[in-house]
């Protein structure tokens, strides 16, 4: 219908989930076509680049929709309200609300190693 195919008139374009199919900072991702040049965005302090297959949400900025920005992935694993968690491909750090701060994978501080490395690191 000849509706579908208007610009909004509100100056928003909209949002939508896309599958990343060119990783990095400036990234493609596919939603009803393919979008390459695609801006990465993340909260202040943290710095991310998806990966080739992440479902991504994409907000479609501009009169018509032309300027898209990848804005995030889906929130995977238990979060309680106030927690935060930061995971990377073998390792994750949460911030308890205890103030707690658990670590999965190697810590190292200022280029010391802190504890023992991890089972599957460890020489067998």
């Amino acid at each position: 219908m000849w509706l579908s195919r208007r610009p909004r008139r509100d100056g928003r374009g909209g949002a939508l989930t896309g599958t990343v199919t060119v990783p990095g900072q400036s990234a493609g991702v596919w939603l009803e076509g393919e979008r390459r040049g695609v801006t990465v965005y993340a909260p202040g302090g943290y710095h991310w680049a998806p990966e080739l297959g992440d479902e991504v949400l994409v907000l479609k900025t501009g009169e018509s929709g032309e300027k898209t920005c990848a804005a995030g992935v889906p929130v995977e694993g238990t979060v309680k309200p106030g927690e935060v968690l930061i995971t990377g491909r073998k390792c994750s750090l949460r911030l308890g609300l205890d103030g707690t701060v658990f670590v999965t994978g190697l810590l190292v501080v200022n280029g010391t190693q802190v504890g023992p490395p991890p089972p599957d690191d460890r020489e067998g």
